[in-house]
């Protein structure tokens, strides 16, 4: 079957549940730390077990393998930014003001959850196959409708149409997927002030292309 393209107003979701509970979060903090620490190889279930004060029979209650810890780490926070993007899109903002808002608010959250990002980003071709699709689903989820604003100010005008949604939208996402490569959370640049200068790269480039 095709791909369905979400409409512009579509709020999107993961498909799959974030773990709330107080004793997932903790085993996940501890299993966080570690990898970041050590790397995946280099930490065991029975470290895991100890950073978090839990026994291991609680952790296997919770989480199946240490596959399992590296995949939530990620899914937290990239259903925590797909919840934000449709935060965005409940306002209904023009399309101008809505590619303005999710950048930013992308570009800090990533910042802010920084070492998931890198954790994820060095260990994740250790993921099963459905543990990785479910992964992808949720960045496609995300792109398609990131590219859906951009389409929608092209088909009013607000943007040029020179360069395509799809493009931009690569460009874009793509800015911020490499960031557990060279951001700092203590550089000299922080990470509000890069995330306004990415948008106004990015509202720029759309609004010199515009009709005058």
């Amino acid at each position: 079957m095709p791909e369905t393209e979400p409409a512009v107003d579509t709020v999107p979701e993961s498909t799959v549940p974030v773990r709330q509970s107080a004793v997932e979060r903790r085993i996940l903090d501890a299993a966080l730390r570690l990898f970041a620490e050590h790397g995946f190889d280099g930490t065991s279930v029975q470290g895991i077990v100890e950073a978090a004060e839990v026994t291991k029979g609680a952790l296997y209650h919770y989480f199946d393998s240490k596959d399992d810890l590296l995949y939530e780490i990620y899914h937290s926070l990239i259903a925590r930014q797909l919840a934000d993007l449709g935060a965005v899109l409940a306002e209904s903002p023009p399309p101008r003001e809505a590619v303005r808002a999710v950048l930013t608010g992308l570009i800090r959250s990533t910042a802010e959850h920084i070492d998931e990002a890198k954790v994820f980003s060095r260990e994740m071709h250790r993921l099963d196959g459905a543990r990785m699709r479910s992964v992808r689903d949720d960045r496609r989820r995300y792109h398609v409708t990131f590219r859906g604003l951009i389409e929608q100010g092209q088909r009013d005008g607000v943007f040029g149409t020179a360069t395509p949604a799809e493009t931009v939208t690569i460009v874009a996402l793509g800015m911020v997927n490499q960031m557990p490569s060279w951001y700092r959370a203590d550089g000299p640049k922080t990470a509000a002030r890069l995330a306004d200068e990415v948008a106004a790269f990015i509202l720029d480039a759309l609004d010199r292309q515009a009709p005058a």
